[in-house]
């Protein structure tokens, strides 16, 4: 009787998943294995929302293999440890993965291959599970990787696809091999009030309502902030409840305009795992450096915190920072302010604003949130590097009847549509009955700050 053990990842799925497809066609049993690493909740990364988020991922996970004579065995501790000693009880020929991108999954990576190698075990890595594309399959003349979204979306688009595959019949897995509990979010504080359920099944019905009743207004919606028409599917593609390929091809087969769009975007996921996997430090360094003297964190204290608590006196901004701490989740477009307000605005560094978006996003992610958040700060990749984003023009063009605003900054809920984005110009006696704080500063001076600290005045 021949064994293969699946370490599952950010791949907590069935349907079209290779590693899981391709140990069931090398082994008559299969050990589906989730490791909970305690590296990640030492380095912070297992915030109370995606803690719960995945909990909900495998429930769902080891429901599914149940239904089909499986189960999910679930271990503690480092994750070569705990692989090489599943491979060793189960006797396990081959362990299957799915491939990733940052430091920390290359350093897995190779810690396997030396680890199991050491056993006789041989480490099977498959690409395209985590993303669409696989990073470095596509790449310009001279380099590594594309540096600019555009050419990249070219060549991308142009890029067959692996088919997908149905989720598999049965799966049968070694009654020897003993497992932990699964994790619960029982117990568990800080939990955004309206966090989505997490997990494969959910993540389906969302894309197919979501598919059906938004996708081919999406092109126009995508960036109204009160619509709240977007997918919301960035927690499952995280966890990788969904796959990203099936995603594009449905996306495709659906047509028109907003499929186009939302294609788009699954792109620009794409776009930044093969940034990171070219250059993993991007993580924590600049990508390409401006050579900015941030506000010292002490000096800047005040500011950061009115920020993360959405009283920054620009309604827009405190809308998108106060939807965030109820959620867990940030409508895109907002994600684009409330980071240029920090970064260009208040000068703060962009490092502080990911981790405060780590802390709490249930689809924290360290490749598309520190690579985005670069991106707007201008040490990334965008191609207009000193750009600002103007929190009221940007409030009236995609909340212009304020009801974004209203629906998270109440106690505006009665300002005018035509003052709801500048509050500072209602009469003074109407103002001063509003709970709500002035601005922190006027954006002509943080505009002269940056464009002066960036050598532009």
């Amino acid at each position: 009787m021949t064994v293969a053990v699946v370490l599952f990842t950010s791949d907590l799925r069935l349907h079209d998943h290779p590693p899981l497809r391709a140990a069931l066609a090398a082994a008559d049993e299969v050990v589906p294995l989730f490791v909970r690493d305690p590296g990640v909740h030492a380095a912070g990364f297992d915030a109370p929302n995606r803690r719960a988020f995945l909990a909900g991922c495998l429930a769902d996970l080891d429901t599914s293999l149940r239904r089909r004579g499986g189960r999910l065995v679930v271990r503690t501790g480092p994750v070569v440890r705990e692989v090489c000693a599943v491979a060793a009880e189960c006797g396990a020929s081959e362990v299957h993965m799915a491939a990733g991108v940052t430091g920390y999954a290359q350093r897995r990576e190779e810690g396997l291959h030396d680890g199991l190698g050491e056993r006789g075990v041989a480490l099977r890595v498959h690409d395209a599970v985590i993303t669409a594309v696989a990073p470095g399959a596509v790449t310009p003349a001279g380099s590594d990787h594309y540096a600019v979204f555009t050419p990249y979306f070219r060549r991308w688009s142009r890029e067959r696809m692996r088919e997908t595959s149905p989720a598999p019949r049965t799966v049968r897995v070694p009654d020897a091999v003993h497992s932990e509990p699964l994790p619960s979010r029982g117990g568990l504080s800080g939990i955004a009030p309206e966090l989505p359920a997490g997990g494969e099944t959910p993540g389906r019905e969302r894309f197919s309502r979501w598919a059906r009743e938004d996708l081919s207004g999406y092109e126009d919606s995508h960036d109204d902030l009160a619509a709240d028409a977007t997918s919301r599917l960035s927690p499952y593609l995280h966890f990788g409840a969904l796959s990203p390929v099936e995603l594009v091809q449905r996306a495709r087969a659906h047509g028109g305009p907003g499929a186009d769009a939302f294609v788009r975007q699954l792109c620009w996921r794409d776009f930044h795992h093969q940034v990171l996997a070219a250059h993993p430090e991007a993580s924590v360094q600049d990508y390409r450096t401006r050579h900015d003297r941030w506000r010292a964190e002490d000096e800047a204290a005040e500011d950061v915190a009115a920020w993360r608590e959405g009283r920054t006196g620009y309604p827009v901004v405190d809308a998108a920072m106060r939807q965030l701490r109820h959620e867990g989740w940030m409508h895109n477009r907002a994600r684009l302010l409330v980071a240029s307000f920090l970064t260009k605005t208040l000068y703060v560094d962009w490092r502080i604003g990911a981790r405060h978006f780590l802390d709490l996003l249930v689809d924290g992610d360290i490749v598309n949130n520190q690579l985005n958040w670069q991106w707007v700060a201008g040490t990334g990749t965008d191609t207009r590097p000193h750009r600002v984003l103007n929190p009221v023009v940007q409030g009236k063009r995609f909340d212009p009847r304020g009801a974004y605003v209203r629906r998270w900054v109440p106690e505006l809920r009665d300002v005018a549509n035509t003052r709801i984005h500048e509050t500072w110009g209602l009469p003074e006696r109407e103002r001063a009955q509003l709970d709500y704080p002035e601005p922190l500063i006027d954006l002509a001076d943080g505009l002269a700050r940056f464009k002066h600290a960036r050598g532009r005045d």
